[in-house]
């Protein structure tokens, strides 16, 4: 398999593992080599509930049964979409009340985009220095990396850049801003968390101006902060929230929410502002449901706290520098990119998969599934050290 994987699909790296999967379950991934590994990336942050959980495998086979794709988005009333539509809206706060449903994150922060244009009438983006929003060209447009987008330049016009968690950058949000994007978490960076009151006077120059806030939860959404979205824990409230990845429990699926005034502006002039054929899509929206319902009622967000300070506890090592983060977002800091790499590997020769930040490679990536037990935390946080005591 590992031949025609290489020779048919297509590579983004010189150096994929091609690690063969059998089977999936819980916090471990079984390979065909008959080994188990114990899962700390999550499918990057995507497997809120761990691999093949019992209450979204259930929703999905049910809808399965029933129907899948029947009509293009916003035609059709179907009940999975509708009931995840409407309790997104019952677990955030006002003004959040109306979600699009789209296919990925990346095409959420297009929509969302799109929407800021529309609703303001204006043309300027501003986004974060080291940001990173995703690899559609609008999305990438708005990413602050430049060895990422330079080859696949011209990008979006009018895209500005200010420092994150820099608030004497705010003079550049101006009457001429449609909207400043920015992730409430950083992720690309290695997971860096800003002051905490940087987003409520960031949405404060906002409106002084204007232009609308729309903050990025594509990783920390659903609960991985301890809230269902990390903005919660900053005392204010995005014009556009951008959810994706841990949303779908294990599925493709992304979502951007506004207020009805906002999205309304999507409707017309013209009409069909964003349109998507599989965005809404009864058997994703039922695998999301099912996460959401599961995330808002078990108390795993009440654990997110108490999982952090045991891996902080358990993380302590002379090569571990520091660590950045919050809750099941955590960046181990181990100085070099190409000893981060290697420590990687070794690890998941003992059976623990790790990963490394997308710009940062000497951050070490943990985000592991918030079902994951004390017991696992502990066998995932020695097999780290005994690897950084044989490098």
């Amino acid at each position: 398999m590992n031949q025609d994987f290489f020779k048919y699909q297509a590579q983004t790296t010189a150096f994929a593992s091609g690690f063969q999967v059998e089977k999936a379950v819980g916090s471990y991934i079984y390979g065909k080599d008959g080994k188990k590994y114990l899962d700390f990336v999550a499918g990057v942050s995507a497997n809120t509930l761990g691999h093949s959980h019992p209450k979204v495998v259930a929703a999905i086979k049910e809808q399965a049964d029933r129907y899948l794709h029947v009509m293009v988005y916003g035609e059709y009333a179907q009940e999975k979409p509708v009931a995840l539509c409407k309790l997104l809206a019952e677990a955030t706060p006002e003004p959040l009340e109306v979600t699009y449903l789209v296919n990925s994150g990346a095409e959420a922060i297009d929509g969302a985009l799109k929407l800021a244009k529309r609703y303001t009438g204006r043309e300027e983006i501003i986004s974060m220095k080291d940001s990173y929003h995703g690899n559609t060209h609008g999305a990438l447009s708005v990413s602050g990396n430049e060895v990422h987008k330079r080859e696949f330049r011209p990008l979006l016009p009018m895209v500005n850049f200010i420092r994150f968690n820099d608030e004497s950058e705010f003079y550049k949000i101006t009457e001429k801003t449609a909207c400043v994007i920015a992730e409430t978490v950083q992720g690309a960076a290695g997971f860096l968390m800003p002051d905490q009151d940087y987003f409520k006077n960031l949405k404060k120059r906002c409106e002084e101006v204007g232009a609308l806030l729309i903050l990025d939860e594509i990783q920390p959404g659903f609960g991985r902060t301890g809230k269902l979205f990390s903005f919660e824990h900053f005392g204010t409230v995005p014009d556009i929230l951008v959810m994706g990845k841990g949303m779908g429990g294990g599925v493709p699926v992304g979502a951007f929410m506004s207020s009805e005034k906002i999205m309304n502006s999507l409707s017309h002039s013209p009409k069909l502002g964003h349109i998507t054929t599989f965005g809404g899509n009864p058997l994703i929206a039922a695998a999301s449901l099912a996460t959401l319902n599961e995330v808002l009622t078990s108390g795993l967000m009440e654990e997110m706290e108490r999982k952090e300070l045991l891996f902080r506890q358990l993380l302590v090592h002379p090569k571990i520098k520091n660590i950045n983060g919050k809750g099941l977002m955590l960046a181990v800091n181990l100085g070099e990119p190409e000893f981060t790499l290697n420590v990687a590997k070794k690890c998941m020769d003992k059976g623990l998969i790790v990963f490394w930040q997308l710009y940062k490679n000497e951050y070490m990536r943990i985000s592991p599934p918030l079902t994951i037990s004390d017991d696992e935390i502990r066998e995932g946080c020695q097999i780290i050290l005994d690897s950084l005591n044989e490098m």
